[in-house]
This record gives C-alpha cells, structure tokens and sequence, in this order.
C-alpha cells in the first residue's frame, strides 16, 4: 500500500502529461487535414459538458448542493470565458499556425504569466532580499526570455527540412508554418498562456463562491460550450460544411480531447494536487513538452529549429527557477498550517489538564461514608 501511495501520484501526473501530449498531435493532425479551431472547441466543451454534468449531478448528496446565485453565476461565467473559451480557441489557432511542440512548449510559461499577474493584483508578496522572491522574479525573466527566442530567433532547422502539410489559416489569411504564420502563431499562444493564469486567479473566487468543484467544472463547460457557439458563429462563415465530420481523425479528436483531455483529465489533475499538492503537480509540465517534440518529428514531421530548441530548453529552465521560489512558499504555509494544528491540539490538552484538576479540587480525598 506504502509503494502505491508513494509512486501512483508520479504514475498518474505522467500518463496526463502523455495524453496532453497526444491531443496536441491528432489535434495539430486534425487542423491540417481542414478542421476548423473554433468548431473544435465548441465539439470538444459540448463533449465534456456531456460526460462532466451527469457525474456531478448523481454524485453529490442533497445536502452538498451548492446554489447558482447571481455572484457565482458571473463569476462562473467569466472564468468560462476567459479560462475556456477565449483560451482554448486561441490556443488551438497557434497550434494549427506554429505547431504541437511549440504550443506544449509555451504552456511552460503559465507558472511565471500566473505570478506576474498575482502580484499585480495583490495576490503575490515580494520582499526585497527574499531568494524566493528573487527566484521567482529570475525565473520569470528567463521564461519570457525564452519565449522571445522560440518566437524570434528560430535559427537553423535541425530537423525535417520540409513541412507535410500547408493550410491557410482562415482567421488570418496566412499559410501554416510561414514565418507570419509564425510570429502570429507564437503570440496566439502566449495570449492563450495569460488568459489561463487569469483563470486560474479567477478560481480562487469562483471556487469560494461556488464550493462544489466538479458542478463547478460541469457549468464551465457548458458555458463555455455557448459562448464558443457565439464565437464560431461570428468569425466562421455560416456553412454547414464547417460542422461536419469530414474524416477520422476529426471524430477521434473530438471524442479524445472532450472525454479524455477535459473529462478524465480533471479527476487525475485533482486527485495528484490533492495528493501532492500544486508544485508536485506543475513540475510534470515539461515531459508533455519532451514527448511531443519527439513524437511531433516523427509522427507530423513538424519542424525543429535550433532557436525554438534553445528558447525552449530555457523556458523550462525559468519553470523549475519559478517553481522552486514557491515551492518555499508552498512549505512554509503548510509549516504554519502545521503550527497552528500543534497549538490548538496543546490548547486542548492544557484546557483538558485544568478541567481535570478542577475536577481533582472539588472531589475531597477521603468519602463521607469513609
């Protein structure tokens, strides 16, 4: 039982990090063959919505339901908007520009994107001389840094001198994997980096308004299935073509990333940060990252350059530099969690130690009938 508590949690965090990484490939594949990214993700949150809301309605008692009052449903609904939608469907419209290396790649900058913008709202302290702080603001440094050189500097290809695949985009007008393409792509993806720390920052109000997390999940879902309808409608051309399953693939992908990368994904992610807590959980980060980039050369024959390598290997590095600054933070608020435990269990052992010779006082030492 010891060996599977230890080593499930690692297992677990691994085999997401693989299924992320093999929804960017058939999801990268998909895009190529005519997918449309903002059809995708209206099928991919309808699916999730479909497989989240029966389980979080049958499991949970009469007595744990939360209420969808007006705060909560605002909340709720920007988070879906922000987190989901607007995520999501710049995410995907990266990873059919640039590629599925270069989309896992960048999610690596969420961390260092999450602490930015937490100190810029109060969220996040910095004391001057603090190596915590300074860890975290360096790693940020070097994650940006990085960043700038894959979107850049692209330098030599060291792999794949010739792209498969060359679709024009339909938002942009530009070809995949063109150097616009590129640029376009790259800031696609770092925006879809913000608006996932906004959404993460949002949680913390959203889940204190709305405790029941997987109904929380089920109502994102569906919101973001609406509101990424609204989306579709207004930048794709009304065509029935563009909402058909035209192969395989697309159906796989669709079926894989609602199910699987939304639907399981979310039971595995909190079981591991229930288990080992948020730092243990974003430290697997770069393995999906590793994983695609192999398999994507293989598989897709994307292209690798030495600048998107280097800046790569860079932002992973300001990742583990980023997270070890709050892993400190991490074990210093479970230290005064600990603490605060301690004292309260002495309080109730010294307050248990004064009843008792109270108790002592008041009966005499020898019995009336004695």
């Amino acid at each position: 039982m010891g060996f599977i508590e230890e080593y499930l949690p690692a297992t677990a965090m691994f085999g997401l990090q693989v299924t992320y990484a093999i929804m960017a490939l058939i999801s990268r594949a998909a895009l190529l063959k005519g997918m449309s990214p903002r059809v995708f993700v209206v099928y991919r949150q309808a699916i999730a919505t479909l497989f989240i809301a029966p389980i979080a309605y049958f499991s949970r008692s009469k007595s744990r339901r939360a209420s969808l009052n007006l705060k909560s449903f605002s909340l709720i609904f920007l988070a879906s908007l922000v987190g989901v939608t607007m995520n999501q469907n710049v995410y995907f419209e990266g990873v059919f520009l640039v590629s599925s290396s270069m989309a896992t790649a960048m999610t690596n900058l969420i961390p260092a994107v999450t602490f930015v913008i937490a100190t810029i709202v109060g969220m996040e302290n910095l004391r001057s001389g603090s190596l915590r702080s300074i860890a975290k603001i360096g790693g940020t440094v070097v994650c940006v840094s990085g960043a700038m050189c894959m979107a850049l500097l692209r330098g030599p290809k060291l792999l794949n001198t010739t792209q498969g695949f060359v679709v024009k985009s339909t938002l942009f007008s530009v070809e995949s994997g063109s150097h616009h393409a590129w640029l376009l792509g790259s800031l696609c993806l770092f925006g879809s980096c913000c608006c996932w720390s906004i959404w993460l920052i949002l949680q913390v109000p959203a889940s204190a308004s709305y405790p029941d997390n997987l109904s929380l999940s089920a109502w994102m879902c569906f919101f973001a299935t609406i509101q990424s309808i609204i989306v579709t409608l207004l930048v794709e051309p009304i065509n029935l073509q563009t909402w058909k399953i035209h192969s395989t693939i697309e159906l796989i992908c669709y079926l894989f990333s609602g199910i699987v990368g939304s639907g399981v994904a979310f039971f595995v992610q909190a079981w591991c940060v229930s288990k080992r807590g948020p730092v243990f959980s974003a430290m697997f980060n770069p393995l999906c990252t590793i994983v695609t980039t192999i398999l994507a050369a293989i598989v897709l024959h994307e292209e690798i350059f030495t600048g998107s390598l280097l800046g790569g290997v860079a932002v992973i590095i300001g990742l583990y530099i980023v997270l070890w600054g709050k892993a400190k933070d991490y074990v210093k608020e479970e230290g005064k969690e600990k603490q605060s435990v301690k004292k309260e269990e002495e309080n109730c052992e010294s307050a248990e130690r004064i009843s008792n010779c109270q108790i002592d006082l008041e009966e005499p030492l020898l019995s009336k009938e004695s």
